[in-house]
């Protein structure tokens, strides 16, 4: 049943992804052609005005034809006014902006609603313990963290407290080379609440490469937390800017081997998302914002065929005073293409590496 929902989840972000590209073109005077979702031979399909909709066989994504989105397209002279080639570089602009810009209102829309219904505000108390860290000798779920290493940073709000544990815990450099499960030289040594009484354990971290430093092995726990609409807008924001932060280094890290590594999937996704759906509703709909975004952002980016590609050439047409012509913008089409295929080939080459490792346990 998981699948359904993912499958679900995914045509949604398409439909709404294009039909931003829909309602633009129509609101701005061009003739939309087809609606359809999905590529190949049609499975069902019917016409309504001037638009056909339809469902097609290959679940790889969407489309909406605009008359004269290719300038070599030969177009009735009936309808040759209200061809995309023939419009305002803003209207243009506007009508492939639109999907996009769907896609991110939507993951907005969703971060701002969980963090509104279902804040949740990191405590100091022990939650998850990962199995066979050095967390599972000596701590407990619900044993609070006082002071690590005789810090306690009194004058910290709780969450940059529990930063300041982390970075202190990182500082006890592994014995030797910098292996995944190599112990710590020195012990941490942790001042905890246990029942209410205080306690001073001591456990020696070892080194994690996924996360490139020395952990105990343990997740804070969480308590529900009451937040104003204005503080839910303020943390939806920062969640969106954070990924767009992430996402405009994405090509960057194709030339990084270790970050190389961390670029998923299709495959990745629906993984995650598979056992995403059976932690929650809300982290579900978390991780359907943070599709939605990447969506969106990633079609940003300016190369064709993208639909950055699209604004930046006819902004560039703008500052020109004439469009490229057909053989620059078939290059700038062979070569983005080309990277767009080096990432999906990197990301399916990283999800069947995962296959049989932890590394999509969210659970």
């Amino acid at each position: 049943m998981n699948w359904i929902y993912i499958f679900l989840g995914f045509s949604l972000l398409i439909i709404l992804h294009e039909g931003g590209h829909f309602a633009a073109a129509k609101a701005t005077g061009m003739r939309v052609e087809r609606f359809f979702l999905f590529f190949g031979p049609t499975l069902w399909s019917f016409k309504r005005g001037e638009t056909e909709y339809g469902i097609k066989t290959i679940p790889l994504g969407g489309y909406v034809k605009i008359t004269g989105m290719n300038p070599e397209e030969e177009v009735p002279p009936e309808h040759e006014h209200r061809a995309y080639h023939k419009q305002p570089v803003w209207k243009r602009i506007v009508v492939v902006a639109a999907g996009p810009a769907v896609n991110i209102a939507l993951a907005f829309a969703i971060l701002f609603f969980v963090y509104f219904v279902n804040a949740q505000q990191v405590d100091q108390k022990v939650g998850e313990i990962r199995s066979g860290s050095p967390a599972a000798k000596v701590l407990q779920p619900g044993d609070r963290i006082l002071a690590v290493d005789g810090r306690s940073y009194p004058g910290l709000e709780e969450e940059a407290r529990l930063e300041r544990f982390g970075k202190q815990v990182a500082s006890h450099e592994c014995a030797g080379k910098q292996v995944e499960g190599c112990v710590a030289a020195t012990p941490v040594v942790l001042k905890i609440s246990r029942d209410g009484q205080p306690r001073t354990i001591s456990v020696r971290p070892a080194y994690d490469v996924a996360n490139k430093r020395a952990l105990i092995g343990f997740s804070y726990g969480s308590r529900p937390e009451d937040i104003s609409a204005g503080t839910a807008a303020t943390r939806a924001w920062d969640s969106v800017w954070l990924v767009t932060h992430k996402t405009a280094s994405i090509f960057s890290r194709i030339f990084e081997a270790e970050q190389r590594k961390q670029i998923s999937g299709i495959v990745g996704v629906s993984d995650v998302a598979n056992q995403t759906i059976d932690v929650g509703v809300y982290p579900s709909l978390l991780l359907l914002a943070l599709v939605s975004l990447s969506l969106g952002l990633i079609n940003l980016l300016p190369i064709l065929p993208l639909d950055g590609g699209h604004i930046f050439w006819a902004l560039v047409e703008k500052l020109r005073g004439r469009p490229a012509s057909l053989r620059v913008m078939e290059r700038a089409t062979v070569i983005g293409f080309a990277l767009v295929m080096v990432l999906m080939v990197i990301g399916l080459t990283n999800d069947i590496g995962r296959i049989g490792t932890d590394a999509y346990n969210v659970r």
